[in-house]
């Protein structure tokens, strides 16, 4: 460790199990020892398969079958976590009744390393090795952040295993400092795999092809070949391709770490790149003077802290508070944080291609993503328009009914029809169609476009319907149906206006009348899409198809931006019927990053992972939970409702809430919780545990009970 409180050396991680890592730590710790004129620690954070002893004063200890390997060399080896069952390490710590967690094992090995030490960390197995239910050896080596050496074991397979080890570290944002290829068995041992045929003059043909592909591949990686190791029979024999390794790593040692590999403490993970070390003061100082958050004031703003890494459910923050995150990020980080699937497919892309222009080109990506939303979607939606949000979809979709309407021979239809309470974007053509009077765009009545509303369905979803909750649509429709080219609404849940959850029987009847009229039905999904009421789309709740669809949010997972308006062939027939005064057929919209290939490649993987999960059963029972906790607000004198619909609950207090002394108790409470006007409520991760819901349900009881609501 160097003063400056990080580790400084190499973490030495497999391929696979049985690769040969002890074999080359113990080798290069004392080589590199020697260097460092002693001043070397080997650590094994985790070891499994030890065995009781008593040591000379009759203390209790482990016999840890790595560290014995490697002392016979280098006599400063320790490990860390000790367990009996000769397992994977997070399967043993079960079994002993304990948990391994990764920032307490990055503590643990700082803590162990000597000021002015070397460290050579020894890992378990390969990347993916778990620890834990949510963390694997990966997430120690983030935490770490020590260059990474790979071993690799030469025989057939090794190329596969090596560059597919090598892609995800640098996925990662880990150094991968080199590649070491060791021969784990005797030449006498021929790989099953060759055939009872081969003889060992064909073996060493695929060992020696092995060294040269594995050079190549990894070259063009970035990633050096250090040594290839043969079989070594005397174990205590001089290695010189380790000898010429230890030269090349010591070369490394002697060059500043890059900011990506510096330990982050007590964060999780590497800092991002280009981050500066200022201190969180520093960082939250200049934020106050130059960042525009949003809705707050740029010279006066709401309070905010520094969060450096978010994983699974949890959001870390700079001074080490962990928070469970009650809001999926507004709404969109469904997998929870980090999710490697995720992150692997946004690797995979961007290593093909980030970003090409999607006029006059297309690309796999967007073809996949648009045939997984076509087959999701309700059926008879045929074309898919891919934009950069869920704002710029609902400006899309505003557009494209406009434009059916002018082709369609009724020229005079360019109003919107909306119920009050909704809310759509903050774009100038979303805002116009958001709640006029208690929303959040009221300053810019003056200049949006005048738009008719509605009155809020009134029929609560868990409440019989009223049918007359329907009698203002169908006055203003059919007063106004030569106007109106569509009605936006969000389907069944209405979000930012207002949190509030209508009958399925008002969509419905409004769609009746809808297609009545001629008037195009326009659904935004934004929010609502992908599981997070209980239904794929909330509009299944009601058994409408609409005309339009706009998604976006959780389409990606929460990794990156962007969004997608789906249309039935019936809009696009009807675009295309017009002639040259009317736009001859062309929609008129094209963002500059439609269809980017980064964000299809994410959102079909997500999609992927939310199709193949039990995402049904979670979010039923994530609402069981949140009815059993949310229930007793009731009671309270702050609070005059409590809604819960699928992933969603809702309390109510009777007047607004000062969101930023209520964030701080919230964070007082270890949970992130953002309220906004009168509703206090939570959109947990789909991955949330029935103790994350607790707690977060706890928290805001607990506010509701301070009088804080």
């Amino acid at each position: 460790m160097d003063p400056s409180g990080r580790l400084r050396g190499f973490f030495v991680a497999g391929t696979d199990t049985d690769a040969g890592k002890t074999f080359v730590c113990a080798r290069l710790a004392r080589l590199l020892g020697r260097v460092a004129a002693g001043r070397l620690s080997y650590l094994k954070p985790v070891q499994t398969g030890c065995t009781p002893r008593l040591d000379g004063t009759g203390a209790g200890g482990w016999s840890a079958p790595d560290v014995d390997a490697v002392a016979a060399l280098w006599p400063q080896a320790k490990a860390l976590a000790c367990f009996e069952p000769p397992c994977s390490p997070h399967l043993a710590a079960s079994l002993a009744g304990e948990e391994l967690a990764c920032r307490d094992l990055a503590r643990r090995c700082a803590d162990a390393v000597p000021e002015g030490h070397i460290a050579l960390v020894e890992g378990a197995g390969g990347c993916w090795v778990p620890l834990n239910s949510q963390e694997t050896m990966l997430d120690l080596m983030l935490c770490l952040g020590l260059p990474v050496v790979l071993v690799a074991a030469n025989r057939l397979g090794c190329l596969n295993h090596a560059m597919l080890s090598v892609e995800v570290l640098q996925a990662r944002g880990l150094e991968v400092a080199g590649i070491i290829l060791n021969r784990t068995r005797p030449p006498a041992e021929g790989d099953a795999g060759l055939g009872s045929q081969a003889g060992p003059a064909d073996e060493l043909r695929i060992l020696e092809d092995n060294e040269a592909s594995l050079q190549r591949f990894a070259a063009k990686a970035g990633v050096p070949l250090l040594a290839a190791v043969p079989w070594q029979a005397d174990a205590a024999a001089p290695v010189p391709e380790l000898e010429a390794a230890a030269a090349r790593l010591s070369e490394r040692l002697a060059r500043p770490q890059p900011r990506s590999s510096w330990p982050s403490w007590p964060s999780w993970s590497v800092p991002a790149g280009g981050e500066s070390r200022e201190s969180m003061a520093q960082v939250l100082a200049f934020d106050r003077a130059h960042l525009w958050h949003p809705y707050t004031s740029a010279l006066k703003p709401l309070p905010v802290r520094e969060a450096v890494a978010a994983r699974g459910t949890r959001i870390c923050l700079a001074d080490g508070t962990e928070l469970v995150d009650g809001m999926s990020s507004w709404w969109c980080a469904v997998h929870g944080y980090g999710n490697p699937a995720l992150k692997a497919a946004m690797a995979r892309q961007v290593h093909e291609m980030s970003h090409v222009m999607f006029g006059g080109l297309s690309h796999r990506p967007a073809v996949a993503l648009a045939r997984r939303l076509l087959d999701l979607a309700p059926a008879g939606m045929r074309h898919v328009f891919f934009a950069d949000s869920g704002s710029v979809a609902v400006e899309v979709a505003l557009k494209m009914a406009v434009q059916y309407q002018i082709a369609a021979g009724h020229g005079s239809r360019r109003r919107f029809l909306t119920p009050l309470g909704g809310y759509h974007g903050d774009t100038q053509g979303a805002m116009s169609v958001c709640d006029p009077v208690n929303g959040m765009h009221t300053l810019f009545s003056g200049l949006l476009p005048k738009h008719y509303f509605m009155e809020r369905p009134s029929s609560r979803f868990d409440q019989p319907f009223d049918p007359r909750s329907l009698d203002d649509a169908r006055r203003i429709l059919e007063a106004r149906q030569d106007e109106i080219a569509c009605v936006v609404l969000e389907p069944i849940v209405q979000g930012a206006g207002g949190m509030w959850f209508y009958h399925p029987r008002y969509l419905e009847g409004l769609a009746e009348l809808c297609r009545a009229y001629g008037i195009l039905l326009v659904l935004d999904e934004i929010a609502t899409g992908f599981g997070r009421t209980g239904k794929l789309f909330a509009s299944e709740w009601a058994g409408v198809v609409p005309d339009i669809m706009c998604v976006g949010k959780a389409l990606t997972g929460g990794m990156m931006t962007g969004g997608a308006v789906l249309a039935s062939g019936a809009v696009a027939e009807g675009i295309e019927q017009a002639g040259p005064a009317e736009g001859g057929g062309v929609l008129m919209h094209g963002p500059t990053f439609m269809a980017n290939p980064l964000f299809c490649a994410t959102a079909c993987q997500s999609l992927d992972l939310l199709m193949a999960s039990p995402w049904q059963e979670r979010v039923r029972s994530i609402e069981a939970w949140l009815k059993a906790g949310l229930a007793p607000c009731l009671a309270l004198p702050g609070a005059c409702d409590v809604r819960v619909l699928g992933a969603i609950g809702v309390v109510e207090a009777r007047r607004p809430v000062d969101m930023a002394r209520l964030q701080d108790f919230f964070v007082s409470r270890g949970v992130w919780i953002r309220p906004f006007n009168r509703n206090v409520y939570l959109m947990p991760p789909f991955v949330s545990s029935e103790e994350d819901v607790a707690l977060l349900c706890s928290a805001i009881r607990g506010a509701f009970e301070a009088g804080l609501c």
